[in-house]
């Protein structure tokens, strides 16, 4: 059951085209009915601080050292998380400086430190292990992942494989639920968007 802050959360998702309905190409191939496009809210600095706080909330009880947020729609959620939490924050870069310090993570940090990693979607986890290597080559430990919205097809099953915990402040089944119910997504789209989460794991 949603709260009343999250419903008005997802229709200020809605209305800034975050949450997109169409026929979409994802990473993977896989042509999906609807597109979440976290990268806008940078642009609407209540809202992002709005999901930070939800972030924030997934994070408090857990025991870390410093914040990572995964590039590029991650980070400006774990800087909002940063700064309302009071927490160090790091980042691994896309790709190492070929000049400079060239480092690989930016931040201060020591070896032997917990490190929550903070993005903004998971589909099949495939970015979080590719994000979390270069951490781990350092000497940090990582144990949970915080994510704002889960897509629901594989992600939460494959971290938990390879020994990690997921925290995810929505779902895509509550908030596509919630959008049908507030008359913004009709019943045959929701369907589609419904059986494409069921049917398409990764």
């Amino acid at each position: 059951m949603l709260a009343e802050t999250e419903k008005r959360l997802i229709d200020d998702l809605y209305a800034i085209q975050a949450l997109k309905f169409g026929e979409f190409k994802l990473k993977s191939g896989a042509l999906s009915p609807f597109y979440v496009d976290l990268r806008v809210i940078i642009s609407y600095p209540t809202i992002l601080q709005d999901i930070a706080r939800r972030v924030l909330d997934l994070i408090t009880p857990l025991t870390f050292q410093r914040v990572a947020g995964i590039p590029y729609a991650g980070l400006p959620i774990a800087t909002a998380v940063s700064l309302a939490g009071n927490f160090p924050m790091i980042y691994a870069r896309k790709e190492a400086k070929d000049y400079g310090t060239k480092r690989v993570i930016e931040g201060k940090f020591a070896a032997g430190e917990t490190v929550v990693l903070i993005d903004d979607v998971i589909t099949d986890g495939a970015s979080k292990f590719e994000a979390a290597e270069p951490l781990l080559q350092a000497g940090l430990v990582v144990k949970d992942f915080a994510i704002f919205l889960d897509r629901e097809q594989g992600g939460a099953d494959r971290l938990r494989e390879k020994g990690y915990a997921l925290h995810s402040a929505l779902r895509i089944s509550d908030v596509l639920a919630h959008l049908r119910d507030a008359g913004l997504l009709p019943p045959d789209q929701f369907t589609r968007c419904m059986d494409f989460i069921a049917t398409i794991r990764f």
